[in-house]
Parts: structure tokens; sequence; C-alpha cells
């Protein structure tokens, strides 16, 4: 009897969860703080760190502590009480471990789609995407993103297709929105020498009135007179770690700090403000490929990008700001009672990422070559078994990682490296893990202790009043 009652009340719990979701317009039954709080933000900036294990933003804060004597933005937002705090569930419709097409579309779109699929229904329909709701209700729109603008967690809150894969199609889905600020990586994707198709996209955005940029030069130079697409890289953009150490790049490539200005800049005089995504979606790549320094720099630089959101905030008063991931992954962390700080102090020094160092060995690299190269890079000595184990892998080309197009050896790599970090990797996947959320500002009191991610799509429209 007990365990028919349980089975009983747990469909009569999923029925309830499904037909009267507590942010639903039909069932919503607001606090006097929540009624305060509806339509109280002008703005939104909503950040994501993408495939942020929570072990990613501890040791993030620890290297800042120890290497510059200060703590990160986002725990210090902690420290302070400044912020909402949340713990968000991340599921897909069909999986508890999502990837980021669907979380992205569980914001963007409101409900759960599929893994691969972006606001696209198992039943063939689609969810409207909330950049999509919130430019036609006259607010300016964008995304910034260290990854292809046509990446899934970019696309989520922006288009609606059946695979996230299909970035060249999902850039000329950019092209009618008439969407204000497109910036980051993914010129493959609209440079003709690049598609498959040969098709000018660039042609098309600038005959439908956008301004195209390139450079970092170009980007400081925009005004708001015409929507913006930037493409600054073929693919994503470099790592932050290389990125710091190589002038060319600091010229050409700006930081997410910095397209995140430029973005709060040109939106920022709209009458009926504007709402924009920020994504650090190298910490994904880094965490899929156990890359230690690509990972806490990266970061690093998203955390810079949360201080600059974080400051016209204080200073704007109207707008929302929200700061979570899509997801975990890797779930790394920092391990050891031995020499564990003496071996991740090492990281204050890295000048490369581990994908530079791997990228960088070419036919016939000695172990000796290699040897040096990442003690020049990294700071530390690996043995010569060590490098000869590494090398053995470029004549068979066989390791692991979604973003691992030429197959090197990235795990091994990353855990030869705990040696002599102290940082290990469970995994080079995303995890199911529950994940941090903070909101700041005009709204975030609708903010519950524990959400559903699907959630966050309402109390987005409810803190700007948004009607659809």
């Amino acid at each position: 009897m007990i365990r028919r009652d349980f089975f009983k009340n747990g469909t009569l719990a999923v029925l309830g969860t499904s037909l009267f979701s507590p942010l639903s317009s039909a069932a919503a039954i607001l606090s006097p703080t929540e009624e305060k709080a509806w339509g109280s933000a002008k703005n939104i900036i909503f950040m994501v760190s993408d495939g942020m294990s929570t072990g990613t933003l501890n040791m993030a804060n620890l290297l800042l502590e120890r290497k510059e004597g200060r703590e990160s933005k986002w725990i210090s937002l902690y420290r302070e009480n400044k912020v909402v705090r949340s713990f968000m569930d991340t599921a897909s419709a069909d999986a508890l471990v999502t990837d980021s097409a669907a979380s992205s579309s569980a914001w963007g779109g409101g409900v759960r789609v599929n893994n691969g699929k972006i606001n696209a229904n198992a039943d063939g329909s689609f969810n409207t995407p909330i950049l999509q709701k919130f430019k036609n209700a006259g607010k300016k729109v964008g995304c910034v993103t260290t990854v292809p603008i046509t990446h899934a967690t970019p696309a989520g809150f922006c288009i609606t297709n059946n695979s996230r894969g299909d970035q060249s199609e999902i850039a000329l889905q950019y092209l009618p929105l008439q969407f204000d600020v497109m910036m980051g990586g993914g010129n493959q994707y609209f440079n003709p020498s690049k598609r498959k198709d040969k098709a000018n996209v660039y042609a098309k955005f600038e005959e439908a009135g956008y301004q195209i940029v390139r450079t970092k030069a170009e980007m400081l130079k925009l005004n708001n007179k015409k929507p913006i697409l930037g493409a600054f890289d073929d693919d994503a953009l470099p790592f932050t770690v290389d990125h710091a150490n190589d002038p060319a790049l600091q010229d050409r490539v700006p930081t997410l700090a910095e397209m995140t200005v430029k973005a709060i800049e040109l939106m920022k005089d709209n009458a009926n403000g504007f709402v924009l995504q920020v994504e650090g979606g190298k910490v994904d790549w880094a965490a899929h490929s156990n890359d230690a320094p690509g990972l806490l720099y990266d970061q690093i630089a998203f955390d810079l990008a949360i201080e600059k959101a974080i400051a016209f905030a204080e200073a704007d008063k109207n707008t929302l700001v929200i700061i979570t991931t899509d997801h975990g992954n890797g779930n790394p962390g920092l391990f050891g009672d031995t020499d564990s700080n003496k071996k991740f102090d090492l990281l204050q020094n890295f000048k490369h990422s581990n994908d530079w160092i791997l990228n960088s060995i070419k036919p016939g690299f000695s172990a000796s070559s290699l040897i040096d190269m990442i003690a020049a890079a990294q700071g530390y000595t690996i043995t010569n078994d060590e490098a000869k184990s590494l090398l053995v892998h470029y004549e068979k080309l066989d390791g692991g990682g979604i973003y691992n197009n030429r197959k090197l050896p990235f795990e091994l790599f990353g855990q030869l490296q705990e040696k002599y970090t102290a940082i290990g990797w469970a995994s080079m996947e995303h995890s199911a893990d529950y994940v941090e959320l903070a909101a700041y500002g005009p709204g975030s009191s609708l903010m519950k202790p524990f959400v559903r991610n699907t959630e966050l799509h309402n109390l987005m429209l409810n803190a700007t009043g948004t009607k659809i």
C-alpha cells in the first residue's frame, strides 16, 4: 500500500508540476515582493560561463587570490551579499546531462527540448526565442561570445533549428532578424572563401544594412546607427592565456569584457532598454580538452566581463544581471595535500594553454624539444618518458574530446599535468550537476532558491514586464 501510494502521489506530483508551473501566467500568485519586482527592470544582461563546473569557479577564485591578491567578482558578489543566489537544474527533455543547445533553448524558448535541438520540439513545433520576443517589444538585443556567434548558446536565444551543427544555416537565419549586436568568432560561416556553398554571407548582411567588423580596432569605432555583425576569428577566439601573451592577437581580437562594454555602449540609450547575452564559451571548450590553463584564464576573462556588467548595472539602477552556466563539464578540482599550493601556484606564470602546446608539435618533434617547449610555456619539466608518451599519439592521432578535430592527446596531457599542477579531472564530458545561478538588480527577487532552467525564460519576461 505504501509503495502504491508513493507511485500514485509521484505521478500526481509530476502532473501538477507540468500543469501548474509556478511561473506560468495561469498559476502565478505573486507575493508583495514579487509584485514589486514585476516590470522593474528595463535592461537584462544574461551571462553564461559555458560548461563551468563548480570546481572551475572555485579554482579561478583561488588563482586570483594567490596571483593578484583579490577575489573574483562573482565570489565577491556572494561574499558581499549583493545577489540573490540559487541552484539550477540543467536537464534537457531527453537527458539528465544536457548539451548547450538544449540548455540555451530552455532559457531562450522556455521549454526543454532534446539535446542537439535549438528551440525545436519533438513533435515538430518550435518555441519563439526570447530575443525575438524582446526585439518585438521594442528593446535592442544582442549576443557576444568567445566562440562562433552561430554556436549553440547564442543561437538558443535567437533562432530555431533542428540541428545545432548547421552553423552555416544559422548564420543565414540571423540575417532577417536585424538584431542590434552579434559579435564573437565564426568567420568561416560568413566568408565565401570558407563556406562550402561559397555564398558571400557578409555581403548579404551588408546589403541588409549591417555594419561588419573583423578586428578589435574596427569594433571600437562602431556606432549604434545600424545593426552589427562582428566575427574576429575563423572559429572560436583564442584562449585567454594565449591571447594575453601574444601582442598580435591582442591588437586584432577583443576580449569578452571589451565586447561586453562595447555592446552595452551601443544599446544602452534605447528608450525601451536592451537585452544582452554574454557567453564565455571557451570555458566549455577547455573543459572538453582537460586544459587547465585554458579553462581558468578564460573563467577569469569571463569574470572581468561580469565586473563590467555589474559596474554598468550599479550605475544604471535599471538593469537585471543574471550570472550562471548551462551545465558542468569535466568536474575539475584541486586535489592532494602535499605540495598542492606550490603546484597550483605554477598556473600564475603559465604563458600558454595545452591547446597551444599540442597544436605546436610538428612532425619529427623530439622528446627534448617538447620538454623544452612545455618548460617555456608552462614552467615545469616533464620527464623524457612522459614526452615520448605524448609524441607517440601523433603517429596514430587517436585523442578524444569534442573540439579536437586533429585527435590530439588532450586527455593524456591533462592526466600528466595533474602531477605538476595538482588539478585533476573526472571526465571530458558534460555533467548533470546542478549549477550556480546569481541575479543582481531589479527583478532579482523573482529568483527562487532552486529553479528549473526553463523558469528563467518567464523570469526575464516578468522582470521587464514584457507581455507576449
